[in-house]
């Protein structure tokens, strides 16, 4: 999952999101169309088979087959990535605590678990979201959800399935480098003082978490080198070298900046740890905007999709440059 020069592609957006990426390209979200773009990706061999390790699912894509009836998690397998699945439920409002939230899924988690393993997963992935604002995130809602991301860590290494642990502090708002550093050591410390307290063996773990950047209101916005500089600090003072692979979410960045801030991450190794990345939106909003729904933008789309997996994969190496970006275009 954490190979050299390859990454995870988040292809987990629930019915809602996903509706909303294919509002915005005028393409109406049914189960078939869904699968079509799906199928479109997971066929694209040259991102496929050089540049993902892994690809993460939602409920219905585990279950779908292709056009010609082969199972889209087949797909995946033959491409050379591993399968795995989204378990959470989703962010809801974390009673007495405004504006702050609790991912929910625990409740018959560890059956859905052996039901996945039997449909081909073979990891998970549950997102904590902690949001940055007035008089937020409190002591309580940070601890609530590192205790839900250890419990669920636990439940998947009980079923023999990989955790991706996924504790995402939001770039929404205008607060500082600076503020997005220090909630981030504080959610990462109590995340694995949560891990510790369940049992769940870390190395058996792999970490999603947010790069330290510039809220995207904010009036200055950090460079990738100062983003790259507090990520590594942080990392090197809140994960334990135990843990054997760091996978970035974009968490809202734009296609390059997210390959540019990897890329700045891994240009200060070498480090503890493979870092490299778990983008959905990063990776996929060039190719959705190229297909649009049509047949016969097929191709494009998976040119523009293979562009940006190599450029990530570049990325999680060290070798990424504008001038590659620039000689692609």
């Amino acid at each position: 999952m954490v190979a050299p020069g390859k990454g995870i592609l988040a292809a987990d957006e629930s019915s809602t999101t996903i509706k909303k990426r294919f509002d915005a390209i005028g393409v109406e979200s049914t189960p078939e169309s869904r699968r079509d773009y799906r199928e479109l990706l997971f066929r694209t061999k040259a991102a496929m088979q050089q540049h993902i390790s892994a690809v993460i699912l939602y409920d219905e894509t585990i279950r779908q087959q292709a056009a010609d009836a082969t199972p889209l998690i087949k797909l995946i397998e033959q491409s050379g990535a591993i399968p795995g699945i989204k378990v959470d439920i989703g962010a809801k409002p974390l009673p007495g605590f405004p504006g702050e939230t609790i991912t929910e899924g625990l409740d018959g988690l560890a059956a859905r678990l052996k039901e996945y393993y039997r449909l081909g997963a073979r990891f998970a992935k549950w997102r904590a979201v902690i949001e940055i604002g007035a008089g937020i995130p409190t002591r309580a809602a940070i601890a609530a959800n590192a205790q839900a991301l250890a419990r669920y860590a636990a439940h998947c290494q009980a079923a023999d399935i990989v955790p991706i642990v996924e504790p995402e502090v939001l770039m929404d708002g205008d607060h500082s480098l600076e503020r997005c550093y220090e909630v981030t050591e504080a959610v990462l410390k109590a995340v694995f003082a949560e891990l510790y307290e369940m049992r769940v063996m870390l190395e058996g773990i792999v970490l999603k978490p947010n790069m330290v950047v510039s809220g995207m209101k904010a009036a200055e916005q950090a460079s990738p080198g100062e983003v790259a500089a507090a990520s590594v600090r942080l990392f090197k003072n809140c994960v334990p070298e135990a843990v054997p692979g760091i996978a970035f979410l974009s968490g809202g960045q734009s296609d390059i900046a997210a390959t540019a801030n990897l890329d700045a991450v891994n240009r200060l190794g070498p480090l503890p740890w493979p870092i490299t990345f778990s983008y959905g939106r990063a990776l996929q909003a060039a190719p959705q905007k190229a297909w649009a729904g049509k047949p016969g933008n097929g191709a494009a789309a998976q040119a523009a999709f293979s562009h940006r997996a190599r450029m990530n994969g570049l990325a999680a190496l060290g070798q990424w440059s504008e001038a590659l970006e620039k000689a692609a275009a």
